[in-house]
Formats: structure tokens, C-alpha cells, sequence
């Protein structure tokens, strides 16, 4: 047996072993690789270079690059001067060949209706963060935040359905690149307190405040029952950079009116929030038990305190990397991994049906048109280059040419898809980042919350991922302040980010003297409504006989009797409801031949008419 003897001298080079391991690469690969690596930095890397150092000439030599070339150990640009003329060759050489991002694209479908073919990327998740010292000096943000109300969009047909996802497939695409766009689900307890009182009756000082009384008690085991203890709001944050506040204010004023706009076409009411409500809002998040928010401009010269004094909790504390506490709440912030092929609106919906509160928050970043088509076709002319170097490995092998890697042939055709959607469709491409912010009492009930949330995300295919010693990150990306600070970032069309439809039902829950309704179908929910403050006061009560619409109006006419002070008026042809208004000590009138009281047809207001005289409108009605 032969035994090879290594013997070491002085001026060796220290180097990976990574391609001398590649079975893939030749001996002259491996070799010249080699020798490339153990070169000064400024040694000229041109083929002619290469050739005085080596016996083999350029034609030998120029193979053996392309071939590191195709495997990733080399890479080539060419260099112009300030004239644009070709000016020479960098080589950029490497120990291990970096990895290729290819994206992967899938075309998500709605429960109800199934849209038209929303595509999606489907690579694992990529940390696309950039070190900060290649940054340059960002320019003063600046952000407006908009509160938009709940729709019916679970309960809405398929035709409106599709109608409202196309609204807000064209409010995404409003959006340019410069525009950075955070939606906030957010759903914390109200103050108890506050919450009781918006449903107690008060007593009118006569024989029925023991009634009244009751029916309270009936109202507030209602609200056990349903999560009307918990407050759901939803923030649309844009953000735009600007040099001074004029600019700023310019170009956030065009988006604002944009924006409210398309929520009045989605049907959704849309206000925009002042200081004061934006403060107030993040009072909320930081004291999530519901305590009262208590501020005014002018307190601040006089207390020299500043706006985070009025909204910050007790105390934060970061030491732990899983979690974070805040005053005294435990609280988690988990980033979503999109792994699924196939995507559902339903999922937002899932994740604010928890029982016990839960922060959402989509930051939605554009990309520009163009540059997103130039990535994909780069993309492309990759994919077939190895697609090519595969067909002639294939060939040197002596097996058929047309068996490649089944990921080539998959993310070529997906990569294709997704180009076409870009050029012939409506479509542009956005960087998502969804996080998902649980807090709770104990760390117990915070696992649980989290597990919950989790399953969520399992039961859509997807993966929910604590963001480990990055707590403090996510949690200032979780308030509705326009900036993302975790760049843990997927790629999605427009159809495919607005699948995550942030409407589910539209509550009713009305404070004054607002009536008792039942319950929402899909929430669970108290419904109470004050119809005088409806758009439409009026009211009918249809149903087929037996079906109880007598009890309906009766009922009406209960509560109405003893939460308003409103005068209520029955005319009853079938005499049903006297033995009610009796009941209720109201005054019963009976009109007709044989009664004693009568109407008297020549009776005149002459307040009646401005235009007309009284007395002629009279004399026509007889």
C-alpha cells in the first residue's frame, strides 16, 4: 500500500476546506481555487495574469473559472470608467459559495369567495436586516394615523366580498415606495368600571325601578357571556420621510385624503387622530387593564414633564429574551412565518377572537415597480443559467438532459408566474412583517396565550415565532407609530397582503339609552342601539304568523318604556296591546261608534303649514 508523506515548510496558506470537500468541483477547479486564495488581495486576477503563474494556457484557465464561476466560488463584474467605457474585471472570490435566495411563489386562496389568483412567494423566512453603519442618515419621520371602524365582512355575501378585497387591493397599490404602512388590530380590556355603567339603567323614580333594577342584572350576566368586556379598534399608520415638517405635512395631507377615500369605498367609517387621541391610544397599550387617560396640552410647561410621562407604565424591564415585563404584565411579541401555500382571510379574524386581549400589527412596505420586475428577471436568468449547467452535467453524465432538480423546475415556472402577474395584472410587490403582541397577568397565562396563538397560526399552515432578545424591538413596532424596527420581512403580491382582510363583523354597542337587541350571530356580543342616533330611525318587524312579532314589538315597547323617557304611541285596531299599556299604567283611548271619547276632524293647528293656510289644508282634507 502506498502511504504519502505530508512534510510542512514555512509560507503556507491557511484556508477553508469547504471546496476541496466539493465532490462536484474538478481537481484543476479545486486547484486553481486553491492558488486564488492564497494570492495577495491586489494580485491581477485576469486570465493573462493567471497564465504567467501557470503552465496551462488561457483557454484551460478561462474553463476552470467558469466552472468555480457556475458553482458560486467566484464571481465577475465588469467595472466602467467615468465615461462609461469598460475599464477592467473585479473578482470577487470566495471560501464557500454564499446562498442563492430563490423565491418560491404559491397562489393563496379565500375561504369565501376564492379570489382571482393570488400569488405569494414561498421562501422560509429571511432576516433581511442591513447593518446600520451602511445606512445612510435617514431623514426625520413623520406619520399620520387613521382609526377605521369594523364592516361585515364575514357575513357579507361572495359578490361583496370580492368587491371589498378588490377596495383594498387598490388602497395597497396607492401606496408608493416611500410610504411605509402599519395596520394595528388591537383588542384590550375596557375599564370595568366605565363598562357597567354603559348598561346600567337608571332609575326614574316610580313603580318600576325594581324592574329596572332586574333587567340590569339580565344585562350584565349578557355581558359575561360575550367579550363585550374587551375593546377592538383598528389603525392604518402611514409614514413618510421628510426633510422639515412644511414638506411633511404636504404629502401627508394628499395621503390622508387617499386613504379616507378608499375606506368610504370599502363602506368602512374613518376618522384621523389628533395628538391627544394618538397619546391616548398608546395609554391603552402600555396600561392594557383599562385605567383612565388623564391629559392636556397645557399641563406640560407647568409639570415639565413631557407626552411619555402621561403614557408609560410603571416600569419596563427587557432581561429576559423570551419576554418582557410592563408594569405589571408579562407580555411576548412573536413574528408570523408565511410557510403555507395557501392563505385564508379568516386568519386576522381567529387572532382577535382571543378571550383575554391581543395586539396585531402588519407592517406593509412597497416596492418600486420597476426594480421589483428587474429583481424577478434577474432571478429568472439565474434560474436558467443553473438550469443549463445542470443539462450539461446531465449530458457529461450520460443521462437525459431533460432531468433537472425538481426546485429548478419549480421555482423557474413560479418565478415566471409571478413576472407575468407583475406586467399584465394589476399587481405589485410589498415586504410584510406581522407581529403578534400577547400580554397576561402571570407568565402561566402568558404560555397559554401564546400556545393559543399559535395554534392559530398552525391551523393555517403557518409558523408563529418568538422573537428571542429582540422584545424591545417588537414591542415598539407593535404601537401604531409607523416604524419597523424587526426586518424579518416576506415578499407578497398585492392580492396575496390583502388577503389578511382586518374585517370580521361590525359591533353595535351603543351607550345612552340604547336598547337590548340580543346578541351578534358571530361574535357573541351584546347588541345595543340607540335608534334615534341611527342614520335611519325607523323600523319594521316582519315574519311569518307565529313567529312572534307581537312579542318583538311588545317587547320594544318595554324597553323603550323603562330605559327612555321617550312618549310612546300605539294605535291598535285589534285592541292586543291595551291589556300592556295597562299593565304600564299608560292611558288607553278608544276610538269608534259606540266609545266616549271622539276625535274632532275640524280641530286646526295654525302652526300647522308655512306655505298654505291652515284653514284651506283643513277644508281640502274634509
Amino acid at each position: 500500500m502506498a502511504v504519502f508523506r505530508v512534510e510542512k515548510n514555512k509560507g503556507y496558506t491557511v484556508m477553508s476546506n469547504h471546496h476541496l470537500r466539493n465532490k462536484e468541483l474538478s481537481l484543476k477547479a479545486k486547484g486553481l481555487l486553491s492558488q486564488m486564495l492564497s494570492l495577495p488581495e491586489d494580485w491581477d486576477y485576469t486570465l493573462a495574469g493567471l497564465s504567467l503563474i501557470n503552465r496551462e494556457k488561457i483557454d484551460a484557465i478561462r474553463e476552470a473559472v467558469r466552472e468555480l464561476e457556475n458553482a458560486g466560488y467566484i464571481q465577475r463584474s465588469r467595472e466602467r470608467d467615468e465615461k462609461g467605457r469598460l475599464r477592467g474585471t473585479t473578482y470577487v472570490i470566495y471560501e464557500q459559495p454564499p446562498k442563492l435566495d430563490l423565491p418560491t411563489l404559491e397562489k393563496p386562496t379565500l375561504d369565501n369567495p376564492t379570489l382571482e389568483k393570488p400569488t405569494l412567494e414561498n421562501p422560509t423566512q429571511l432576516n433581511k436586516e442591513l447593518l446600520k453603519t451602511n445606512l445612510p442618515k435617514k431623514e426625520k419621520l413623520n406619520s399620520k394615523c387613521i382609526e377605521f371602524e369594523d364592516i361585515n365582512y364575514q357575513l357579507a355575501q361572495p359578490d361583496d366580498k370580492t368587491a371589498i378585497f378588490e377596495a383594498l387591493c387598490d388602497m395597497y397599490n396607492s401606496f408608493d415606495a416611500s410610504i411605509s404602512v402599519q395596520l394595528s388590530l388591537i383588542s384590550r380590556h375596557a375599564n370595568k368600571d366605565d363598562f357597567k355603567n354603559s348598561i346600567t339603567i337608571a332609575p326614574q323614580n316610580d313603580d318600576f325601578d325594581s324592574i329596572r333594577a332586574e333587567y340590569t342584572e339580565m344585562l350584565r350576566t349578557q355581558l359575561e357571556r360575550g367579550n363585550n368586556g374587551l375593546i377592538k379598534t383598528k389603525f392604518l399608520t402611514f409614514t413618510v420621510e421628510a426633510k422639515d415638517i412644511r414638506s411633511a405635512r404636504a404629502r401627508l395631507a394628499r395621503i390622508e385624503t387617499d386613504t379616507l377615500n378608499h375606506f368610504k369605498v370599502i363602506g368602512a367609517a374613518a376618522r384621523v387622530l389628533d395628538g391627544k387621541q394618538r397619546l391616548e391610544v398608546l395609554h391603552g397599550i402600555f396600561h392594557p387593564d383599562g385605567e383612565r387617560f388623564n391629559f392636556a396640552w397645557e399641563w406640560l410647561p407647568a409639570s415639565g414633564l413631557s407626552v411619555k410621562d402621561f403614557i408609560a407604565p410603571s416600569s419596563f424591564r427587557f432581561g429576559d429574551g423570551r419576554m418582557f415585563q410592563m408594569g405589571g404584565k408579562f407580555g411576548v411579541v412573536s413574528f408570523l412565518q408565511i410557510v403555507a401555500p395557501e392563505l385564508s382571510d379568516r386568519m386576522l379574524a381567529d387572532f382577535m377572537d382571543a378571550e383575554n386581549g391581543i395586539i396585531v400589527n402588519l407592517h406593509i412596505q412597497s416596492i418600486d415597480h420597476n426594480e421589483a420586475i428587474k429583481t424577478i428577471k434577474r432571478k429568472i436568468t439565474d434560474l436558467d443559467r443553473m438550469k443549463i449547467e445542470e443539462q450539461k452535467k446531465a449530458i457529461r453524465s450520460g443521462y437525459d438532459m431533460d432531468i433537472i432538480p425538481s426546485d429548478l423546475a419549480t421555482y423557474g415556472g413560479e418565478a415566471k408566474n409571478l413576472l407575468r402577474d407583475l406586467q399584465s395584472r394589476n399587481e405589485r410587490m410589498f415586504l410584510l412583517t406581522l407581529l403578534v403582541l400577547n400580554l397576561a397577568d402571570t407568565k402561566q397565562k402568558l404560555d397559554n396565550e401564546v400556545f393559543g396563538a399559535a395554534a392559530i397560526a398552525q391551523k393555517y399552515n403557518c409558523i408563529l415565532t418568538r422573537l428571542d432578545y429582540r422584545q424591545e424591538q417588537g414591542l415598539m413596532s407593535s404601537i401604531p407609530l409607523g416604524e419597523n424596527l424587526i426586518h424579518i420581512q416576506r415578499g407578497l403580491t398585492t392580492s396575496s397582503t390583502a388577503v389578511f382582510v382586518p374585517f370580521t363583523v361590525q359591533e353595535l354597542f351603543q351607550s345612552g339609552e340604547a336598547l337590548y337587541y340580543g346578541l351578534n350571530a358571530l361574535s357573541n356580543n351584546m347588541i345595543l342601539c340607540d335608534r334615534k342616533k341611527l342614520k335611519n330611525p325607523n323600523g319594521l318587524i316582519l315574519g311569518t304568523p307565529g313567529s312572534g312579532k307581537s312579542f318583538s314589538a311588545k317587547r320594544e315597547i318595554t324597553n323603550a318604556f323603562l330605559i327612555t323617557s321617550d312618549d310612546i304611541i300605539i294605535c291598535d285596531p285589534e285592541a292586543e296591546y291595551y291589556p300592556l299599556v295597562g299593565r304600564l299604567k299608560g292611558q288607553v283611548i278608544k276610538v269608534s261608534q259606540n266609545s266616549t271619547q271622539y276625535i274632532n276632524p275640524m280641530d286646526i293647528n295654525l302652526n300647522y303649514s308655512e306655505g298654505d293656510t291652515p284653514i284651506a289644508l283643513k277644508s281640502d282634507f274634509i
